[in-house]
This record gives structure tokens, C-alpha cells and sequence, in this order.
């Protein structure tokens, strides 16, 4: 609380103050707030503590629902701090700890128990309670705080219910919180059942299995779930791109609980999680339209939001037709797939939120889509393609581990009757490969699979012996590839190795691996 106000306190010896408690949420953590309700003789309302425009204009908000109730804003000089004060406090969420203080603080409830309980929750003017973002973290800082429990809208119940060790109160109305501050009739605590707090696997996913042929992209794919590798698949219209992209949630390792409880958390912040859903247990599927904004793509925003590459984290991010996406879009995110973070910076503060995903891209080979297609008239010339390519920087292309190519697929193949290999177990090989991931980086901090090796550790756990060596330097001087590709090679085949259960990296995972770097710009024109 500001000087001007603290001694404005000390000088009046009949004043009464109250203490309320809320929360705010920067990235995808929270932090406790305090809200201070001091009353006295008077007739203003002032708010200190860097409260935004909605914050201000909850005495509205709160006026039309305590007069819907029988109670009212007394008429009296009401100073509300908003702790700590060097912290903007942003959105309407307030509306409920902020109404329950000033009646508290004007003797028209009991405030025995308010420190007691985080609260939180936007008032309707008929006193009713909307959803509020960010429940799940709210839940977890009050949990780290020791409080009692969280009062908030009921439709945030499930969600807050997550975290095990703390009373979730939830209510629709404010009348139902003064009533259980009254101990005219206690909010009931929100029953916990066993899908609100455990992982369980989605069995609605998209199968390999419905893709006819095709089998080369489906080792490319199976080789990237393995090692968690970004991957573009280059192809003509109608190949089946956007079908392979799609079922690949189906062949990655279940989400772990910390994984899990992670991710709800940032699509908790998002305001994305629906009244029915408790824990997300699969890995997210993110497909955003060409279109997208760079702020959309990366997070940020006047009141920062998670985007896209935050909103896939801990699944796939799935960029169909790159090189329609706008130029400068892309180049945002070469950061964030070398840091799996981002920061947003803003001139009072800044937030960071995860970005540990999968990128999987598609493409046409051309404008046209026919380049090089022997069976359709070549519309495109090298210059064409040369343009269309140029719309993806190098250093982008560089950060993608494997490039494959998704061809047609040829009659006999669609006209088998015989369904493909099940995802199922793909599945299978994908999960062993990680296990095998897990207990070699089981001594690093955060690294849990080949493609998060830094390049200090490549050589530890990346070894090849002469005869590799020389193939992979033919491969470099043949192809043109920059030092960052040879790191690439290095991890694919190491994760080609592990699908082998093979402790060593051999030749043929070398020349395996190798064949997934033909699309780099040198090589695609010949």
C-alpha cells in the first residue's frame, strides 16, 4: 500500500480493515494476490495496486449485483490495495474477492474466515458467477501458499479439482459465498472423481491403419514420433499429407502425468478447456490456417495469451502448405524450436511459456504441385520453384530433421483389401525407442529424447566409427548440408538405431538416416 494511504490509515483510529485473497497468472504460473479493503468515513471508491481498465470498472459490476442481493456499496471512502502493487492486475476476475471485501470491511459480512481461501470469479449483475481462465495454476499457487482451499465458479470445479491437498468450493452465485462466510449453509467441496486426476489414453485417435501404401512416409513418421524430430513431408495434392499428419497423436508415447497436468495448465491460461473436460490425456493436435499472425503463432498480445507453438507443447504442431505461410510467421519460429520456450517481453514484465513440440510441415514441391511429376506436364519452371522455395529460410529448413518425400500412390495399392500396420503397433516401437531415450538421459535435467540432445552431448551419445564418418562426408559434400544438418543426421540415426534396439549407430543407419536430408536446397534442383 502506497504512503499516502498508509497514512491516511494511521491518522483515522475508526477505520476497518480486510483482507481478501485472488490470484493472477503470468505464462502458465500464478501468483498469489492481496487485495486490502480499507473503510471509513467518506464517499469514493479508489483502487491502488496497478489495477487495468476491467479491474476499475468491476464497482459496477459489483453495485448491480450486491443491490440484486438485498446488500450494497456502502456510502463510504473505500481505499482497495492490490498487492504486490507493482504487478498489473488485469480482467474482471476480481469481481468476487473485491465484492466480498468491501462488504466484509463494511460489516455487512463476517471476514473471520476470508484469508482463509483464495477466491476468484467475474460477477454477472444479477450476482451470478462466469468462468474464469486459469484455474488449474490458480489451484496450484494456493495449494504452495497453504490455504485452506479456492472459491471460484463451478464450472471451473473439475478443472481445479486436479490438484490433490486442497478444498475446491465451488458456487454460481455470490449469494451462495456470503452464505458459507455466514455459516448460513457451507458450500459443499467439490467431489474428486478418479478421471479428474489420472492420465488415461484416447482411444478415439485417427489409425494408420486407413492410409493405403505410403510406407516410406510412415517409417519417416515413425522415425520422428521415436525421437521427437521435426519432420516436413514434401508431395503433390492429394498424397495423403494431411492424412498422415493426423495420425500421428496415435503413435506417440502416452502423456505422463507431469506432461499432462502441464499441458491442461497452458490450455487452462487459454480459457480452452471445456466445462466437461478434467485432464488432457492426449497430446495435443494443433492445425493452424496459413493465415495465422506472428502473435497468434508465438503468444503475446496487449494481455499475452499462449499461441499455437504453446498451445501444441508436449504434441504436434502441424504447418500444412508452408511455404504459404507468411514469411516473417516461420522465422518466429526458429527460437522457439531451438529454445522449446518463449519469451514474451513487455516493458514491465515478461513471461515465458513452454514450447516442447513436434513440428510436422507439408508441402507441394511446387507452385503447381507437378514439378518433376512424370506423369503430369511440368507447368513450373526452375525459377518458379527456385521463388516458391525461397519462401523458407535455410536456417528453418536446417532446424526440420527429416524432409521425405510422399509420392503417389500407385493402383494396386489402393485396391488392396488388406488394412495397413496399426498404429497400435507403431505405437509399440515408438514407446520402446523412448524408454530407451529415458534411461540413457536419465542423469540430464530436461532431456528426455534424441532431438533435445544439445550440441555439446552429440558426440558423447552420437559416436559413428570411420567407415560412418565417410559416408556421412560424402553425403555433406555431395549435398551441400550445412554443420547444423550433420547434427541432424547425427540424432535421426541414432534414434534409427534405438528403433533397432541397437546400441551402436551402424552404416545403415547413417545412410538411413542421410536420405531423410535429400530435400536440402542444394539437392532439390539437382
Amino acid at each position: 500500500m502506497n504512503e499516502s494511504v498508509l497514512d491516511e490509515i494511521k491518522e483515522d483510529n475508526n477505520f476497518k480493515l480486510v483482507k481478501t485473497f485472488g490470484s493472477a497468472v503470468y505464462g502458465i504460473d500464478a501468483q498469489k494476490i492481496s487485495i486490502e479493503v480499507f473503510v471509513k468515513a467518506g464517499s469514493k471508491l479508489r483502487m491502488v495496486g496497478l489495477p487495468d481498465n476491467a479491474v476499475k470498472e468491476s464497482e459496477d459490476r459489483i453495485e448491480a449485483a450486491l443491490r440484486s442481493i438485498g446488500f450494497k456499496i456502502p456510502g463510504k471512502r473505500i481505499i482497495i490495495n492490490m498487492a504486490p502493487a507493482d504487478i498489473k492486475k488485469e480482467g474482471s476476475y476480481y469481481d468476487l474477492p473485491l465484492a466480498l471485501g468491501i462488504l466484509a470491511g463494511s460489516g455487512q459480512i463476517n471476514a473471520s474466515f476470508l484469508e482463509d481461501y483464495v477466491i476468484m470469479g467475474e460477477l454477472s449483475l444479477d450476482g451470478s458467477l462466469r468462468p474464469i481462465k486459469g484455474a488449474l495454476p490458480m489451484t496450484v499457487q494456493a495449494k504452495i501458499d497453504s490455504f485452506k482451499g479456492i472459491i471460484l465458479p463451478s464450472t471451473n470445479a473439475s478443472e481445479a479439482a486436479m490438484v490433490e491437498g486442497i478444498q475446491v468450493l465451488p458456487c454460481t452465485h455470490i449469494k451462495e459465498v456470503i452464505d458459507h462466510f455466514e455459516a448460513v449453509h457451507p458450500i459443499a467441496e467439490f467431489e474428486r472423481g478418479e478421471e479428474g486426476v489420472t492420465s488415461k489414453q484416447n482411444n478415439d485417435l485417427l489409425d494408420f491403419s486407413d492410409v493405403k501404401g505410403q510406407e516410406s512416409a510412415k517409417r519417416a513418421l515413425e522415425i520422428a514420433a521415436a525421437g521427437a524430430h521435426n519432420i516436413l513431408m514434401v508431395g503433390p495434392p492429394g498424397v495423403g499429407k494431411t492424412m498422415l499428419a493426423k495420425r500421428i497423436p496415435g503413435i506417440l508415447p502416452p502423456l505422463s502425468m507431469e506432461e499432462a497436468l502441464e499441458t491442461t495448465k497452458i490450455h487452462s491460461v487459454a480459457g480452452l478447456l471445456k466445462d466437461q473436460n478434467n485432464l488432457i490425456y492426449s497430446r495435443p493436435f494443433r492445425s493452424p490456417h496459413h493465415t495465422v499472425s506472428n502473435v497468434a503463432l508465438v503468444g503475446g498480445g496487449s494481455n499475452p495469451q499462449p499461441g499455437e507453438i504453446s498451445l501444441a507443447h508436449n504434441g504436434v504442431l502441424f504447418l500444412d502448405e508452408l511455404p504459404e505461410f507468411q514469411r516473417q510467421v516461420l522465422e518466429v519460429l526458429r527460437q522457439p524450436l531451438e529454445d522449446r520456450e518463449v519469451c514474451i517481453s513487455r516493458a514491465r514484465f515478461s513471461v515465458t511459456y513452454p514450447a516442447n513440440f513436434m513440428l510436422v510441415a507439408s508441402m507441394n514441391p511446387s507452385p503447381s504441385g507437378d514439378f518433376y511429376d512424370p506423369e503430369k506436364e511440368n507447368k513450373d519452371s526452375e525459377q518458379d520453384v527456385r521463388r516458391y522455395l525461397n519462401k523458407i529460410s535455410g536456417p528453418l529448413m536446417d532446424r526440420i530433421d527429416l524432409h521425405v518425400e510422399v509420392n503417389s500412390i500407385p493402383f494396386d495399392d489402393l485396391a488392396r483389401s488388406e488394412r495397413a500396420e496399426t498404429s497400435e503397433n507403431v505405437r509399440k516401437r515408438v514407446v520402446q525407442a523412448r524408454e530407451i531415450q529415458k534411461e540413457r538421459f536419465q542423469s540430464i535435467d530436461s532431456l528426455h529424447s534424441n532431438a533435445q540432445l544439445p550440441p555439446k552431448l552429440i558426440d558423447s551419445y552420437c559416436q559413428i566409427d570411420e567407415p560412418g564418418k565417410m559416408i556421412v562426408k560424402k553425403a555433406m559434400d555431395m549435398l551441400g548440408l550445412s554443420a547444423r544438418s550433420y547434427a541432424r543426421i547425427l540424432k535421426v540415426s541414432r534414434t534409427i538405431a534405438d528403433l533397432d534396439q541397437s546400441d551402436s549407430i551402424k552404416s545403415q543407419h547413417l545412410a538411413e538416416a542421410i536420405q531423410y536430408r535429400s530435400l536440402d536446397r542444394q539437392a532439390w534442383l539437382g
